[in-house]
């Protein structure tokens, strides 16, 4: 065990880097609807962010245990599968990061853990079950955020609809703070479950937490640093995917905002409450279109919404791939 602490060590380091650069990736998710209708200004949205972010990572560790334990037995993790999966759900991130595209942090770390698996132990060795719940659900969230997005705009238009927009969007200014609020901390209760999930299963395979049946406890040090590591990284910003979503993908001001939030922050807490694992990215942006589509189907610019499309649909057999190609690559090293 001693002999292995130093690469536990690196390999709870790289968990904190992918969590980090999930903080400067997936911020938009909370603040790029509050930044671009100008209700908060871009300093003042990033802190509100990495506060609530740093909060939600508290809520619950439900989802930490699905990705911990869900996708394969973590006693058959080895230390070489962790860091491929983290390494490749790395790379996507940045990858996409640099040209501005939202794609999930959360389909790049299940293809990776999935795929570094793999390459270890070959097919056999998935929790089928587990990885169709985890994929249901990360498909579900989308759909379910965009049709809120769209049935809370329409409630709003039918109720304000004799008010003028000037004054309904004077409204919604306060009400977006409470909105975008309540999507950090959502986005906060579930993404920085991930981490602490990988780093808990590295825990589990180097013998220094015990796991059985459905006990897989996440330590209270591991959520403090996977709390802090998004933290920061939500503060560092992200900014070129903030402006495809709040910018490039639709024109948006207040009211339009508050639908989105609302939807999308209410879907990912009821997923977090569940235990499963969700990309906020997918869910936020699927309300935004819902929201947009409300107005008039013209109002989403959808040449923006099949680029992000496209990024979701290979985001999971890329990184797959590239976690199996690591993997062997640590098992030639002996690792």
């Amino acid at each position: 065990m001693a002999e292995s602490l130093p690469i536990l060590i690196g390999l709870i380091a790289l968990a904190l880097i992918f969590d980090y650069i999930n903080g400067m990736h997936d911020s938009a998710n909370a603040i790029a609807t509050v930044v671009s209708t100008r209700v908060l200004s871009p300093r003042n949205a990033i802190i509100l962010s990495a506060v609530l972010n740093f909060a939600g990572a508290f809520l619950s560790t439900a989802v930490a245990k699905t990705i911990g334990k869900g996708i394969v037995d973590p006693h058959l993790v080895t230390h070489g599968i962790v860091a491929s999966a983290l390494l490749a759900a790395i790379f996507w991130n940045l990858l996409t990061w640099w040209y501005g595209i939202p794609s999930s942090s959360s389909h790049a770390l299940i293809g990776g853990i999935i795929g570094a698996t793999v390459s270890y132990h070959g097919f056999k060795a998935l929790n089928g079950e587990g990885i169709i719940k985890i994929v249901k659900s990360l498909f579900i969230a989308p759909v379910v955020g965009f049709a809120g997005g769209l049935v809370i705009m329409v409630l709003i238009m039918w109720m304000f609809h004799k008010s003028p927009a000037g004054k309904v969007n004077r409204w919604f200014k306060h009400l977006q703070l409470v909105s975008a609020s309540f999507m950090a901390l959502s986005h906060g209760s579930n993404d920085a479950q991930k981490a602490m999930g990988i780093i808990t299963m590295a825990l589990v395979s180097g013998g220094f937490v015990h796991a059985s049946g459905k006990d897989f406890n996440v330590p209270y040090w591991v959520v403090f640093l996977c709390a802090s590591a998004m933290a920061l990284g939500t503060s560092a910003g992200g900014w070129r995917i903030i402006k495809t979503m709040g910018v490039k993908m639709i024109r948006l001001q207040p009211v339009h905002g508050f639908a989105a939030e609302a939807a999308a922050s209410m879907t990912i807490l009821t997923a977090t409450h569940l235990g499963a694992p969700v990309s906020t990215t997918h869910v936020i942006s699927s309300a935004i279109m819902g929201v947009g589509s409300a107005k008039r189907a013209s109002a989403v610019r959808w040449e923006i919404a099949g680029q992000m499309g496209m990024a979701w649909v290979l985001t999971i057999p890329c990184s797959a791939a590239l976690a199996c190609l690591l993997g062997w690559g640590f098992r030639l090293l002996g690792g």
